[in-house]
């Protein structure tokens, strides 16, 4: 009886970690994340400002895209490994990306 009783328990406290964790990674809510996904939306329209200007041409837009989207990846694989969140240190090394990657885009459009 105490067995079952252990192994139900157990089994429970499973299920709720694993629902709890799904809800913190489906709900974009801890700041840290919020603001890599803001700064890659704003250098997404960065890139189509200046696509639509004329000062960016068709293969630099493919890089600058393909250097966002390395972050957004490093950013998913981050929240995932920690349950929706990234630390400190991650959110330093990605906004390090995210710099070279707005100067770059800045270069490009002047």
């Amino acid at each position: 009886m105490v067995k079952r009783f252990v192994t139900l328990a157990f089994g429970s406290f499973l299920v709720l970690g694993g629902v709890s964790a799904a809800i913190a990674a489906e709900s974009p809510g801890h700041p840290r994340v919020n603001e890599i996904d803001n700064r890659l939306a704003n250098q997404q329209r960065r890139v189509d400002a200046g696509v639509n200007h004329g000062q960016i041409n068709a293969r630099q837009e493919e890089r600058d895209n393909a250097r966002d989207a390395r972050v957004s990846r490093q950013l998913s694989r981050d929240e995932a490994i920690h349950g929706g969140h990234i630390t400190a240190g991650e959110q330093r090394q990605l906004n390090r990306e995210l710099n070279e990657n707005s100067e770059r885009i800045y270069d490009q459009r002047h």
